[in-house]
């Protein structure tokens, strides 16, 4: 384990402080909740956890006394108990999205020098919530509590891409495809094969179909059962966002919201 130390004595904290038994039993956490199918065997969470098996059983029987796992006789596997469930349920209740990515919003400023924003659909328009400025004369001009046509803008497709068709369809057919400036792609099947390319890429651009001489890339945020929940956009100017600037923001975009995800307590879909 990268982050146990091993050579401290049992129930001694390394130099950070932390308690390597604690950090060991959060590891198990980890390996059992991030598995797919009906939990692990001893074997298969001791290799993941690069552990004796000894230790593991140890480790796992006193986390099963305090119902953070759980052991499937018929299936002989460990897996997440009822504890760890009521644990992570008190951290969605209490989580605030918008205080989470405060700091990421500012820290996409400093690596861009660009405005970053945080939008949600809502009534199949995207809307912003929260917004870091960039220190230039020129920047964005959407505002906090700003509504855009989910089709010209790089969050609103972002998020449609990653709808199901569905739910896709349902809300572009509410709400017509106006061209808002020249660039503003108002032919259905070709937003089809944008929305396809932004879904293989995880990040959707505007090339000034918001507002002339705008730009932004957009990435979206990830709840915890992987449904898109918001977007994260960085955005300005044309004149500084070139082609090549642009497809680096976008990927400095996409790291930042996997970051707010992660912070979010979510996983990216499928």
């Amino acid at each position: 384990m990268s982050r146990d130390s091993q050579h401290l004595a049992p129930g001694e904290g390394d130099r950070t402080g932390q308690v390597r038994a604690v950090v060991r039993a959060m590891t198990l956490l980890r390996e059992i909740a991030a598995a797919e199918g009906p939990g692990l065997t001893l074997t298969e969470v001791a290799e993941r956890a690069g552990l004796p098996p000894s230790t593991t059983h140890r480790l796992l029987t006193t986390l099963e006394s305090e119902r953070f796992v759980r052991y499937d006789v018929a299936a002989g596997t460990w897996q997440i108990g009822v504890t760890a469930f009521v644990t992570g349920s008190a951290f969605v209740r209490t989580r605030n999205l918008l205080m989470l990515a405060k700091p990421y919003l500012r820290r996409l400023v400093d690596l861009t020098g660009e405005t970053s924003n945080i939008l949600v659909e809502n009534g199949g328009e995207v809307v912003c919530l929260d917004q870091a400025e960039s220190r230039h004369t020129m920047r964005a001009i959407t505002q906090v509590g700003g509504r855009m046509p989910m089709h010209a803008s790089g969050s609103g497709k972002i998020l449609l891409a990653l709808m199901s068709r569905d739910r896709r369809e349902a809300v572009l057919g509410g709400h017509p495809l106006d061209a808002l400036t020249p660039n503003t792609i108002t032919d259905p099947e070709r937003l089809e094969r944008e929305l396809a390319e932004a879904r293989q890429r995880g990040v959707a651009f505007d090339d000034e179909e918001h507002a002339a001489g705008l730009r932004c890339a957009a990435a979206p945020i990830w709840s915890e059962t992987g449904q898109p929940v918001a977007a994260v956009s960085v955005s300005g100017p044309a004149a500084r966002l070139t082609d090549d600037r642009l497809q680096e923001l976008a990927d400095q975009v996409a790291r930042v919201a996997a970051d707010i995800t992660a912070e979010f307590g979510g996983r990216p879909g499928r």
